[in-house]
C-alpha cells in the first residue's frame, strides 16, 4: 500500500548554504548528512555513472527534504528553474511493501528500465520514472531507520 510522498529531492550548488536556510529560515531539523563517491549500488539506484555527491536529509513535521550537491557528473542545467519549467529532481513515494507494490506499479506505467529495487539495509529503493519521464524514488523504509512515515493513512 502506498502511504504518501516521503521527501522531495533538491539539487543545489552550495549545500552548506541550503542547509543553513532550511534550518534557520524554515525550521527544518537535520536527520543526517552523507556523501558518496563512485559507489556501484548508489550509481545503480540514481542511474548515473561515477557519481559523487554530498547530501542531507532534513525533516519538518511529516515532510522530509533531501538536499544534494553533486561533484560528478556536472549538472546539465545550472540555471534555477522557474514556475514554467519542468520538474523537481525527484519525488519519493513511500510504500510499506516494495516487493508487493513494485510489479503493480510497473503494470500501471512506472518505468524502471528493467531494473529492480535495491536493499540498502535501512531502506529498499530505486529511482524510476513516471509515464512522462519525471524521476520518482520508490522506497520502503525499514523499521527503526528514523525516517518512517509513522501512522500515515491511519484514521
Amino acid at each position: 500500500m502506498i502511504r504518501g510522498i516521503h521527501h522531495v529531492g533538491i539539487h543545489c550548488h552550495d549545500i552548506a548554504k541550503m542547509i543553513a536556510f532550511y534550518t534557520d529560515a524554515l525550521g527544518f531539523e537535520m536527520v543526517g548528512e552523507f556523501d558518496w563517491a563512485n559507489e556501484d549500488k548508489l550509481d545503480y539506484i540514481v542511474d548515473l555513472e561515477s557519481s559523487m555527491a554530498k547530501g542531507a536529509m532534513m525533516k519538518s513535521g511529516t515532510c522530509y527534504i533531501e538536499l544534494f550537491q553533486y561533484a560528478h557528473p556536472a549538472p546539465r542545467n545550472t540555471l534555477a528553474l522557474t514556475a514554467a519549467d519542468k520538474g523537481y529532481t525527484h519525488i519519493c513515494i513511500d510504500t510499506d511493501n516494495i516487493e508487493e507494490d513494485f510489479p503493480r506499479l510497473i503494470a500501471a506505467g512506472l518505468q524502471v528500465g528493467g531494473k529492480n529495487w535495491v536493499d540498502m539495509g535501512h531502506v529498499r529503493t530505486l529511482y524510476c520514472r513516471d509515464p512522462e519521464g519525471n524521476l520518482i524514488e520508490l522506497q520502503q523504509c525499514m523499521p527503526g531507520n528514523g525516517m518512517e512515515l509513522k501512522d500515515a493513512g491511519k484514521k
